[in-house]
């Protein structure tokens, strides 16, 4: 059962509170319209938004963000603007709170991995449909509501 953290919370507790960081990393297909990378994580069997733990080499969230994308799906990004961020408690009971940027590719290519067996280019209707966690279509949710637009009118 999710559980709602506050952000910000036991961020100074230690090991037991997790702090990870991800993106909605999107691109426009050949017809103009705009569509998301999910990933399959096999272990999980889901279908979840490119994200991961921060690390003692990270020097911010937002470099967090960036390395786990390119871990995940092979693509190095240009980072957007912040997203919403999820905070829920995790598989091990721990607090866990999990920011999120607006991301476009700027290289690189998928390869199949130890995390991610397979990535799916969709549609923000279809993303919405597919993630397996009702937390990420919040995170996509702000991504529709603020950058979309900006996307469309310029």
């Amino acid at each position: 059962m999710e559980e709602d953290i506050p952000q910000g919370e036991g961020e100074v507790a230690g090991p037991k509170f997790v702090r990870a960081a991800g993106g909605v990393v999107w691109r426009r297909s050949a017809d103009g319209a705009i569509e998301i990378l999910l990933v399959h994580r096999p272990r999980y069997d889901d279908w979840s938004l490119p994200k991961g733990k921060v690390d003692a080499s990270d020097g911010t969230e937002e470099d967090t963000a960036l390395r786990e994308v390119a871990e995940e799906t092979g693509l190095r990004c240009r980072l957007g603007v912040e997203l919403s961020s999820t905070s829920y408690v995790d598989r091990r009971g721990r607090p866990k709170t999990v920011r999120y940027w607006a991301m476009k590719p700027i290289g690189g290519a998928f390869e199949a991995n130890d995390e991610v067996d397979t990535v799916r280019w969709v549609g923000p209707a279809a993303a919405q449909a597919c993630l397996s966690y009702p937390r990420e279509a919040h995170v996509l949710d702000s991504f529709i509501t603020s950058v979309v637009p900006l996307v469309q009118a310029g």
